[in-house]
């Protein structure tokens, strides 16, 4: 394989996981080499990050990773060189750390907020309250829906299954609870449905007018016959002729052009919905649309590709939409801005209060590098 489809590999294998350090973009030759400086290690055992006191294991990912891997490896049949498979075990690697991070911070905070400044005791007690119940909605909600997509019932087998992923019973367990801790504290500290005034809408659209202006446009109904499909253009013109008569004298034009039609929104009954001015192919088309009066049929209009007739329903001139015609939507727009502002400020509350210790720490605003005595065992476990 040349070498600019195996880096298209691996940017595949990093793309697929995480958007947040490559943006699934081939990687570059001196970001290959980069990476070679950056170990991962050998044992499962081995603590890549600390968030609180809940520590984060290198087994607890890598899995992941090498099932991406296979998979990729498997459906290229070429052999990546070593050096790009570390590129891509590094990242892939540091885009599950980075969300693990941040699922066991917002359980932290969840916990934080359930037990305040008590003792230890009664922290490890509301921690183990709180994963029972957990626990128990995982049994309820995500595992019947993990053996109907596997079409299993046995969990012996449903684990065997899981792990052939790079995942397994007790890992999805583990996430499930994770992810449903956080959610709960999210769910504490953000307003889903925040109140948004006039003043503010108002605010909005004039702050944004732009987007509320269009242009002149106009809906119309078409027949066309294409020079294409004849052998003379008297014979074209013959057959738009008859269309025409047809659809004058019989009063539904939609039905003629359903039937007899040849242009691509025949099957629609050649009805044309909102189109700007200026924006079609057909000169002599865009002419006519935007000035003949409306609701008549049009006389035969010839155009390069072939003879038309059209009856325009509606038409409006340029101008700014009503803030009456798209305040609904502005209110849902403001509402969404709140809330994610409202998520921004609790997840950087967040950094602040749980601290974090991780093998890359430049991967989470406000991490510190782990500790020696933790990293010097990674360094340990890849010399052995």
């Amino acid at each position: 394989m040349p070498p600019r489809l195996k880096l298209l590999c691996i940017s595949a294998l990093v793309g697929l996981v995480t958007q947040a350090h490559l943006h699934a973009q081939v990687p570059t030759r001196a970001q290959v080499d980069d990476s070679l400086s950056l170990q991962l290690p050998d044992d499962p055992a081995a603590i890549i990050a600390v968030v609180s006191r809940s520590p984060i294991l290198y087994g607890d990912l890598s899995p992941k990773v090498d099932a991406r891997i296979q998979e990729v490896l498997a459906n290229t049949n070429e052999k990546i060189p070593e050096d790009q498979l570390h590129f891509a075990r590094v990242n892939l690697i540091r885009g599950l750390l980075s969300q693990a991070i941040q699922n066991k911070m917002m359980r932290e905070s969840f916990l934080i907020d359930q037990v305040g400044t008590q003792a230890a005791e009664k922290r490890d007690e509301a921690d183990a309250k709180l994963t029972s119940k957990a626990r128990q909605m995982f049994f309820e909600s995500e595992l019947p829906e993990l053996k109907k997509q596997y079409k299993v019932e046995d969990l012996t087998e449903l684990d065997s299954l899981l792990r052939k992923k790079g995942s397994s019973l007790a890992a999805r367990q583990r996430d499930f609870i994770d992810a449903m801790l956080g959610h709960l504290y999210i769910r504490s500290k953000v307003d889903r449905e925040p109140k948004v005034s006039i003043a503010e809408i108002t605010e909005y659209y004039q702050a944004n007018q732009s987007q509320y202006e269009r242009p002149t446009r106009a809906r119309w109904e078409q027949m066309s016959v294409l020079f294409a499909n004849f052998d003379t253009p008297e014979a074209a013109h013959k057959a738009i002729w008859e269309m025409g008569r047809e659809a004058y004298f019989g009063g539904n034009m939609q039905a003629v052009a359903k039937e007899k039609s040849q242009e691509p929104f025949a099957s629609q009954g050649g009805l044309h919905e909102w189109t700007a001015q200026g924006s079609l192919a057909s000169d002599q088309l865009d002419q006519q649309i935007f000035s003949i009066p409306l609701n008549a049929m049009s006389d035969i209009v010839e155009d390069d590709s072939g003879y038309h007739i059209i009856r325009v329903l509606e038409r409006e001139q340029a101008g700014i939409t009503p803030l009456s015609e798209v305040q609904d939507e502005i209110r849902a727009k403001v509402r969404q801005d709140k809330i994610a502002a409202s998520q921004k400020k609790v997840m950087d509350e967040m950094m602040v209060r749980i601290p974090v210790w991780s093998l890359f720490p430049k991967d989470t605003p406000g991490a510190k590098p782990l500790p020696i005595s933790i990293a010097g065992r990674i360094t340990a476990t890849k010399n052995r």
